[in-house]
């Protein structure tokens, strides 16, 4: 798939589901701007999603430096945090850090220790170190659960209790304590990405613009209409309905959902959203829960966390993150 891109008018009412990707889609106000800045527009396959760019600027060629370097630090965050790459910092990490000291990036460092923080804190319930669950799963290629047999030894081990992230030579390093961890930030890294990404346009002087990958999304300044951005919430059940509408400026927004990694078995919808304590996807009729923050990194664990818990998600958001709120559960 190429990057594709477009500048010029910005959409009315009628194009709001047009303009978005994942579980979230972006519109700005419906007022089209006589003369102004113009809106430029960049959609790219990363993170195992979609990443889409929109800089609203009356200078289209800074737009797009703004929007180059955006995209370039949310490659930095996949090609060092993913799990799937073998020589990925992560992916070194579960491969040799049962036996040794993996040394990481301080970025990394950074991601990992607050994955871990939000772990201890949900008692678990947010588990970063259940990769092997995850891989085992691989919800997007399966037709059948697996055998029980195999699931329930990685069932309520807190296997994050046995990441160790030190220090050796001046620099952070993984040591993993039992063979059965492997991290996958996933559930965390991404919402980082997206504020790196953030911080790389704010860098340039960009002040209006938004970057959605995926279902984590943030939203800077303005739609270029002096209107805050205006942000849908997509069905579960139909990409091409909204189930809510949110309207946003400087703050981020992380929607977790059974939206396109699951599969049918037998009636039960089997999807990517883990419960740690039984090694298998959550038992759960939640369909959707969208979190407002003031950073990304910070939505996208909480939507995680708190998938599953609609009835009791805004009084432990309240303690865990005051600020942040439960924009949508469904």
């Amino acid at each position: 798939m190429k990057e594709t891109e477009s500048a010029g008018r910005l959409p009315g009412r009628r194009e709001f589901v047009a303009l978005g990707v994942g579980a979230l889609a972006v519109a700005v106000a419906p007022r089209v701007l006589r003369k102004g800045p113009e809106r430029v527009r960049r959609t790219v396959p990363l993170m195992g999603t979609i990443a889409e760019i929109a800089v609203v600027h009356r200078d289209r060629r800074l737009a797009q430096g703004a929007i180059d370097a955006a995209l370039a630090a949310l490659h930095d965050v996949d090609r060092t945090m993913t799990r799937f790459r073998p020589d990925s910092e992560i992916g070194r990490a579960n491969r040799l850090a049962a036996r040794q000291a993996v040394p990481v990036s301080a970025a990394t460092a950074t991601v990992v220790a607050a994955a871990l923080a939000w772990a201890e804190r949900t008692g678990g319930a947010f588990d970063p170190a259940v990769g092997r669950a995850i891989e085992l799963w691989d919800v997007t290629h399966r037709r059948e659960p697996p055998s029980p047999n195999v699931f329930v030894r990685l069932a309520g081990q807190h296997l994050h209790r046995s990441v160790e992230l030190g220090e050796s030579g001046g620099r952070p390093v993984l040591v993993y304590r039992d063979p059965a961890v492997a991290l996958d930030l996933g559930a965390i890294g991404k919402g980082w990405g997206v504020d790196r990404a953030v911080a790389a346009l704010r860098d340039w002087g960009i002040r209006d613009a938004i970057v959605n990958v995926g279902g984590d999304l943030y939203a800077m300044g303005t739609s270029g209409t002096g209107d805050p951005w205006r942000v849908g919430i997509r069905s579960p059940d139909d990409p091409g309905r909204l189930a809510g509408t949110l309207e946003v400026t400087d703050r981020a927004v992380a929607t977790s959902g059974v939206y396109e990694q699951y599969f049918d078995y037998h009636g039960r919808r089997y999807h990517h959203l883990l419960d740690p304590s039984t090694g298998e996807p959550l038992r759960t009729a939640t369909r959707t829960l969208t979190i407002a923050a003031d950073d990304c990194m910070t939505a996208d664990a909480a939507a995680t966390a708190l998938f599953g818990r609609p009835a009791e998600a805004p009084a432990v958001l309240a303690r865990l993150v005051p600020g942040a709120t439960v924009a949508h559960t469904g």
